[in-house]
């Protein structure tokens, strides 16, 4: 491609004398021009002004307008503009350009019964004139017009509120154009309503009065002004880029799926967006003369994507966490067909099947593949109507699958558990499984040990998933038996008594001294649940008792006795019911009293808090469900003794929190 020289002219404007109001209401523009004889071209300098939000202020600031045309080699080019002979160089230095219409209201141009409730909208077009004399010159021209600043939401470039834009077109050197060139001009307005989620057909093609040769593509956005000095004198080229953030750039400019994109022969518009917000967009038109590149007129535009209630929706949900997939049907080959969509009357479904018929017109249809594979399901609501929809969803025929396992071991808590995954696939590998135990834990493993920590029915839940998107669940109960082997409570009886053990948690129990002056004669039988004891002599014993249960689950406990030569009754004088294990209850401790009668407990205004005729658990420390606080509480209680006489007790407690 040819180097095309330049030459500047620049309409300067004194704004130093105006007051500062940053122009985020433009949200594009462009400039043209037209040969009208005799060298003079009339420049049309255009922008497009959001009067539905744009500043009063900043609005009534564009007017007048001011450019600058660079001429000659660009290298050569300084900040001091060059002007062609025999121009006024008193009107060549501030070229107002004056608008012609300042109320010209672009049409939304969207007129579409499948939209409910279109955004409100209001675009102005403004656009300044001035003719100019430019003889043909073998380094051509370079007309720049320069703005600051855009609007602060556009989403794809970086501090739109700081950065203008420069916009530009280009008059070819007569070695290359040979007679005088008019510019290429865009036949349409840009579009004010972009709905999200629909496919975009904009026109955005241009026509030439030279029939010249045109090409389309997305370019560089220039940046012209900053926040400081909103209208400018323009620089000459080469001009800055924006930049643009990812993953947009001026060539992937707002994403979309498909992408939006613009064809070079035709200048058409087309994709799907799918994220809301504003874009800035600059298209490019080139003109091609002899196979060379002469001119470019670039038309800038701010592209907002917005939320349209559309009349007719198509729409088939996803029953997968797989991107566009209906489902993945790994039980057979059956498939039965949600439809979501609304404002339809009719329904027409493409299975994707190679088999025919594999149609339906059913609302809800159910549909039976022939083969394994994936297939591309569509649904048109309303076919042949003003305002159809369709929708194209993913469908994956993989049968079979079945997720299963199986579970070893003694079930017994503290005893490990293996679990191994059973999962029947005609395609592997499997590539995922999760164990959820039900007690909490879970694992990742295809075969893990675990292991629960007490008795109880757990649900365990195992999902399996191979390699082509199949998954599935199995779920079974396992009961771990509720083993606690129990030997008794540590007691304190009066010499010459006995005992009769109680001992609990399995079937099978082995009873063993504890101590060295322990004599397991003391019970009358050792391997039974309940032996009698009988304790003639004082002392501390201790016994241990080996429980076996019917599932088989071992566990070891004691019982700790003492025998004192008198009967004796105490009263701890503190407790602390914290939850700790330690000191949690308080109750009498004693040694050959058979009953207690009455135990009752009072705060210090005299109201009952707590009675009870059992010797455990005892009191701890609430009325009812309620925590009572720390202090003083007084207590009374009534027992039987070894003799069957009556006895009566009072005292005091300290409940410590």
């Amino acid at each position: 491609m040819r180097k095309i020289l330049f030459l500047a002219l620049l309409l300067v404007s004194n704004m130093l004398c105006l007051p500062m109001v940053f122009a985020s209401h433009i949200v594009g523009g462009e400039i043209t021009y037209s040969y009208i004889g005799n060298n003079y071209y009339r420049i049309y300098v255009s922008i497009y002004e959001d009067c539905l939000n744009g500043s009063p202020d900043a609005i009534a600031q564009d007017n007048p307008a001011y450019i600058k045309v660079f001429k000659g080699g660009l290298t050569t080019i300084n900040n001091t503009p060059f002007y062609p002979p025999n121009w006024d160089a008193t009107d060549s230095i501030f070229c107002n350009f004056h608008n012609i219409d300042s109320n010209f209201q672009v049409p939304t141009n969207f007129s579409n019964d499948c939209i409910k409730n279109p955004p409100a909208t209001c675009l102005r077009k403004k656009t300044f004139v001035k003719d100019y004399y430019l003889p043909p010159d073998p380094k051509g021209y370079i007309i720049v017009y320069q703005r600051c600043c855009r609007n602060a939401s556009v989403l794809n470039i970086a501090n739109p509120s700081s950065i203008g834009a420069t916009y530009y077109c280009l008059i070819p050197p007569s070695v290359i154009s040979y007679v005088y060139n008019n510019s290429a001009v865009f036949k349409n307005y840009p579009p004010q309503i972009i709905c999200i989620n629909q496919p975009i057909f904009y026109d955005h093609s241009a026509t030439d009065p030279d029939n010249d040769s045109l090409s389309y593509e997305f370019c560089n956005t220039y940046a012209g002004g900053n926040d400081t000095d909103s209208k400018p004198v323009p620089t000459p080229p080469p001009f800055q880029n924006v930049n643009y953030l990812s993953p947009f750039s001026y060539a992937n400019p707002m994403g979309g799926y498909p992408e939006i994109q613009i064809d070079p022969v035709t200048g058409l518009i087309t994709g799907t967006p799918k994220m809301l917000g504003r874009f800035v967009v600059t298209v490019c038109c080139h003109e091609w003369r002899n196979h060379a590149l002469i001119n470019t007129v670039k038309r800038e535009f701010q592209f907002v994507v917005t939320n349209c209630s559309k009349a007719v929706v198509a729409d088939i949900p996803l029953l997968t966490e797989l991107p566009n997939v209906y489902i993945v049907d790994c039980k057979d080959y059956t498939v039965n067909f949600l439809n979501t969509s609304t404002g339809g009357f009719a329904y027409f479904w493409n299975f994707g099947d190679v088999v025919t018929p594999d149609t339906s017109n059913v609302f809800e249809p159910t549909y039976t593949y022939h083969d394994t594979g994936s297939y591309l399901v569509r649904l048109v609501v309303n076919k042949g109507s003003t305002c159809p929809d369709s929708i194209a969803r993913i469908v994956k025929i993989f049968p079979n699958f079945t997720s299963d396992f199986k579970i070893a071991g003694v079930q017994c808590p503290g005893a490990p558990l293996q679990f191994t995954d059973l999962t029947n696939a005609t395609y592997k590998p499997i590539t995922f499984w999760e164990y959820r135990f039900g007690d909490g834990d879970t694992s990742y493993q295809a075969n893990p040990l675990h292991t629960y920590s007490q008795g109880g029915d757990y649900y365990v839940t195992f999902i399996s998933s191979n390699i082509k998107g199949c998954s599935d669940t199995a779920i079974k109960e396992i009961l771990i038996e509720r083993f606690r082997p129990f030997a008794g409570d540590d007691t304190i009886i009066v010499q010459n008594e006995i005992i009769n053990f109680d001992a609990g948690g399995g079937y099978k129990f082995t009873w063993t001294a504890g101590n060295d002056i322990t004599p397991i004669s003391i019970l009358n039988n050792d391997t039974i649940s309940n032996p009698i004891g009988t304790f003639n002599d004082t002392g501390k014993y201790q016994f241990n008792l080996h429980v076996v249960s019917p599932l088989g689950c071992i566990g070891d406990t004691t019982i700790r006795i003492q025998v004192v030569p008198y009967a004796e009754f105490f009263m701890p004088t503190a407790f602390t019911p914290n939850g700790d294990g330690l000191n949690d209850f308080f109750h009498p401790l004693h040694a050959g009293y058979r009953t207690l009668t009455n135990f009752l407990i009072y705060d210090r205004w005299g109201e009952l808090v707590f009675n009870t005729h059992d010797w455990l658990p005892g009191w701890n420390g609430k009325r009812g469900n309620t925590d009572l606080p720390m202090g003083t509480y007084f207590w009374e209680i009534s027992t039987v003794n070894r003799y069957g006489k009556s006895e009566h007790y009072k005292g005091d407690v300290t409940l410590i929190r």
